[in-house]
């Protein structure tokens, strides 16, 4: 019989392949749109899913749109901004030409999720979660610290920064889930999900609007790439909140660490690279991190 409290991982694992075909689709879009139009179209594309999402759910369960409380909002806002700027300096970075530096330190954030989890929501790590955290998280930097890698002061403080962002941001949606306090973890995912993108999609709308018009207009006649890429980015922030629903922030955001197991399986299988000795060590770290976190979860 199928266990529930499984649940979590198959969500983030379904969110954790979503997401990597949106953060293709999205950096074909930054040539043309620029950091910041790239970044919205992630938003301003995936609300209207998101709403398909949330009507479709109304009717599974039989339930009218949540009273949320007077909590969620502080909690929602800071999960809603904290992604738009982590969005934004991780597209940034796929145009730096230290972005393995960057993208290895971006992926400290479920070293910061767990810190952030644990001071804001109380969410406790276990030791066994604390070990599964770190040698995961030692697994990614392995295989994108390479030697030879420039290190560089910019490209440690814009990685971390990147980190702490989506960390913050998965603590604040999560906590924002959480304070609806609904009998339906769905439900409280979802309308969560609405909320927070139709507050970064005004948002950022009224930025453009204000400050660069013409991108406005851009994302509009690219609107074919930028639905599917709309799309995508709400499929996985669906089940990025559905996860958030069940399980710690940290515990969801290390096992999301599989996007870069997704990523090497692409390099080998499709593209015919050769996998070296060190990201092999790499790969092997994530999946005893990613094992152990299963294990003490």
């Amino acid at each position: 019989m199928f266990d529930p409290s499984w649940l979590w991982a198959a969500f983030t694992i379904v969110a954790a392949a979503a997401q990597t075909v949106r953060n293709a689709t999205q950096r074909e879009l930054t040539a043309r749109l620029g950091t910041v139009g790239a970044t919205h179209v992630r938003f301003l594309f995936g609300f209207p899913f998101a709403f398909i999402f949330l009507a479709g759910v109304m009717i599974a369960v039989g339930q009218g749109l949540p009273r949320p409380p007077a909590v969620f909002w502080p909690w929602v806002v800071l999960g809603a901004l904290t992604q738009i700027a982590a969005t934004a300096l991780m597209l940034a970075a796929m145009n730096d030409r230290s972005f393995v530096v960057v993208y290895a330190y971006i992926k400290t954030e479920p070293v910061q999720a767990a810190l952030f989890g644990l001071i804001f929501l109380g969410d406790v790590v276990t030791p066994g979660m604390a070990a599964a955290i770190l040698i995961a998280t030692a697994g990614v930097l392995t295989m994108a610290l390479k030697p030879g890698t420039s290190m560089d002061v910019r490209a440690t403080l814009l990685g971390l920064a990147a980190g702490a962002m989506f960390a913050l941001s998965a603590v604040g949606f999560r906590g924002a889930i959480l304070s609806l306090g609904l009998p339906s973890y769905v439900m409280s995912a979802t309308f969560t999900l609405v909320v927070g993108l139709v507050m970064q999609s005004a948002l950022l709308s009224l930025y453009l609007w204000l400050r660069n018009p013409e991108v406005l207009v851009s994302i509009v006649r690219a609107w074919r790439p930028s639905l599917f890429a709309g799309f995508m980015g709400a499929l996985a922030s669906q089940f990025w909140f559905l996860a958030f629903a069940l399980a710690t922030a940290a515990s969801v955001r290390t096992l999301a660490l599989v996007e870069v197991l997704f990523a090497q399986a692409i390099s080998r299988f499709v593209f015919k690279q050769a996998t070296t000795r060190r990201e092999a060590v790499g790969v092997v770290l994530i999946v005893v991190g990613v094992l152990l976190l299963l294990w003490a979860g």
